[in-house]
């Protein structure tokens, strides 16, 4: 087995590609990027020397994975998001050695035209909303938009927003898939992590596809 690459895509030797990866029309892979199995790489996507690209990742259209960003499994970056490595670049300043690590951990969502600000992690299954700029830290589940962005929501792993309660509430559950999180500190400070579940039924497996396909027909696209 191994990956597949339109013709007008350049792959430079040697890189690490894994297998059933699919690259893209006018996409360029440099030497010695490391891409996992089971990706796609959109059309004119850009992944640099030492970029890493995690296993079953999605990366859509105009995106530009640059040096010292690491795209850890799972994770989606809708069209046209951007990513930086440098805080401070100058034209005239050389500053390779400045370049600042920008993880995205397992999971996550990058939506359409979205910024990422080098330097900062965006946690497991966090979801940055289209047409966000991320300047700090984003914790793991949390829903994030605006500029700068700042949390507006918690999310579940299968990409439902999980409902709001109390400042006093402890626990989440979602509506879609029966999930629970629970919830520690407060306000900003506030995290959730997943709870231990049993094993969900069939039918609650079944209606969390179904409430998560019928909100993806009714957003506009699957940009994010």
């Amino acid at each position: 087995m191994s990956y597949w690459a339109h013709p007008t895509a350049i792959v430079d030797s040697p890189a690490s590609i894994g297998d059933e990866t699919k690259i893209w029309h006018f996409t360029h892979v440099m030497a010695h990027a490391r891409i996992g199995a089971r990706c796609s790489l959109g059309q004119n996507v850009f992944v640099a020397s030492h970029a890493v690209v995690g296993d079953r990742c999605r990366i859509q259209n105009n995106v530009s994975i640059y040096d010292g960003v690491e795209l850890h499994d799972d994770v989606f970056v809708g069209p046209s998001a951007v990513f930086t490595n440098v805080i401070n670049p100058r034209a005239f300043i050389h500053r390779q050695d400045e370049i600042r690590r920008t993880p995205v951990e397992r999971g996550a969502t990058i939506g359409a035209n979205a910024t990422i600000v080098c330097g900062t992690r965006i946690g497991p299954f966090a979801f940055v909303a289209a047409g966000a700029v991320v300047t700090q830290d984003v914790p793991a589940y949390a829903l994030v938009g605006g500029v700068p962005a700042r949390r507006i929501g918690w999310i579940c792993s299968c990409g439902i927003t999980l409902p709001k309660v109390g400042a006093r509430a402890r626990t989440l559950r979602c509506t879609a898939c029966a999930a629970s999180y629970g919830v520690t500190g407060r306000g900003a400070a506030a995290r959730i992590a997943a709870a231990d579940q049993p094993a969900r039924s069939s039918a609650q497996r079944k209606k969390a596809a179904t409430v998560a396909a019928t909100r993806s027909a009714a957003a506009s696209g699957s940009s994010g």
